[in-house]
């Protein structure tokens, strides 16, 4: 297996080919850690094995750039497209996803011989400007797996009765990591909070969506007006500690919190708390990339579904923002600011005053074309617009984001049951 040195996502490169290599060797280094069992792994239909993702990224940008814009180019297996296209039908016939944890061969050690193999043969295309937009997409597409990479594998480590550690030792914390050591438990009460611990809207027509130079998704445009009623948006997430408040006051138990889907969703599988929660003696523990660890209380809670952050912001008297006021308070805020991914290590929520950053926050907004949308033709048009329907949006970043990924327009998007991300919330209200 090829092991990588980690690298600063977050450092100022200068040109495309340095952003380009950069992102290469933080995905080969984000899987260093794991062995040829666990690279394999698939524990679930939502998640994929980690070797797969190294590999599939690999598919985008030979299939996408090298076979169409380097003459001559000869695909490293003639055979791989099948195994590692994801949802491309313009691309033909491909292995089932819910089957991509017996793909055994290639082994991990050609995979990454493949990735060493590409990496290698896009140098010329990196320096024509044409492409430029092709291979913004293509960094953006592996920042989105490194992402996936993070979370499938805690996923699949989590099924082990022993509780391993991908890591051992925590990363490095950038951006500002800030949790409150005398806070009073009124101030951390939700139903409680006054004053400076919301950011205020007055209202109006807000322009949304990306505008400018700049990468951006397809899904994040076309720009256009909205009209918000006046609201004020939480100035931090929600906590573990407030989270078990919750789960004290019976709200998994209680129906009158729950919509109807949900509440039919938490009685089918027994949900009682966030995935990865157990109790151990008494004593809160969740799991992480560092394996079993003492529940910070002061963190913001993780790992739940759009069902649970309903449910709680209904029990709180408050509820979940749309991602229009969500998108008009962020006009103020950094998006590369707060807990995100800047080296290889275990990601893990700390607690912050930024708005971005620690987990993506539900919004109460389904994921659905904005006015004037049109999907890129081509193959690359099945990026977003073929699954706006049945999801809901999420805004902000998680502490498992590359820095420098998000933006305030970025709309990332889940079925309303999934958990397995770093999923949080942040609270609103009607002003």
């Amino acid at each position: 297996m090829a092991h990588a040195q980690a690298h600063d996502a977050a450092s100022l490169t200068t040109t495309l080919a340095e952003r380009f290599r950069a992102t290469r060797a933080l995905t080969e280094a984000l899987a260093a850690p794991l062995s040829e069992s666990d690279a394999t792994i698939q524990s679930m239909e939502d998640a994929s094995p980690a070797k797969w993702h190294l590999a599939h990224v690999t598919w985008f940008w030979e299939t996408f750039l090298l076979r169409n814009h380097l003459p001559d180019y000869a695909l490293f297996d003639e055979r791989w497209p099948f195994l590692f296209n994801s949802y491309y039908e313009a691309e033909g016939e491909r292995h089932a996803r819910s089957h991509r944890g017996l793909i055994t061969r290639p082994s991990l050690a050609e995979v990454f011989d493949y990735r060493q193999a590409v990496t290698e043969a896009m140098a010329p295309l990196l320096e024509r400007e044409e492409l430029r937009p092709l291979v913004e997409l293509g960094i953006a597409h592996e920042q989105q797996h490194q992402e996936l990479l993070l979370t499938d594998i805690k996923h699949g480590l989590f099924q082990n009765p022993l509780g391993p550690a991908m890591w051992e030792s925590a990363r490095p914390r950038e951006g500002g990591g800030l949790r409150p050591s005398n806070e009073s438990p009124a101030a951390r009460d939700p139903r409680l909070r006054e004053g400076s611990a919301w950011h205020s809207h007055p209202g109006g027509i807000a322009l949304v969506g990306h505008e400018g130079a700049g990468f951006a998704f397809d899904n994040e445009g076309p720009r256009h007006r909205v009209l918000l009623e006046p609201f004020a948006l939480a100035s931090t997430l929600v906590t573990n500690a407030e989270w078990q408040e919750f789960i004290d006051d019976r709200g998994y138990e209680t129906a009158s919190l729950w919509l109807s889907d949900g509440w039919a969703w938490v009685r089918q599988h027994g949900i009682a708390a966030p995935d990865y929660w157990r109790a151990n003696g008494g004593a809160g523990e969740y799991f992480t990339h560092q394996g079993w660890q003492e529940r910070d209380a002061h963190a913001p809670v993780t790992h739940i579904s759009f069902y649970e952050a309903d449910a709680y912001a209904t029990w709180a008297g408050a509820r979940l923002p749309t991602e229009f006021e969500w998108e008009a308070i962020a006009q103020e805020h950094d998006p590369a600011g707060g807990n995100q991914l800047d080296t290889a290590g275990p990601p893990m929520p700390v607690g912050s005053d930024r708005l971005f950053g620690d987990c993506w926050q539900f919004t109460r907004s389904a994921y659905l074309p904005y006015p004037r949308y049109q999907p890129p033709a081509g193959a690359v048009g099945e990026y977003n617009g073929k699954f706006m329907s049945g999801q809901v949006v999420l805004r902000g970043a998680s502490c498992a984001t590359v820095r420098g990924h998000s933006r305030r327009s970025y709309r990332n998007f889940f079925y309303p049951h999934q958990r397995w991300q770093f999923t949080g919330l942040r609270l609103a209200k009607d002003a």
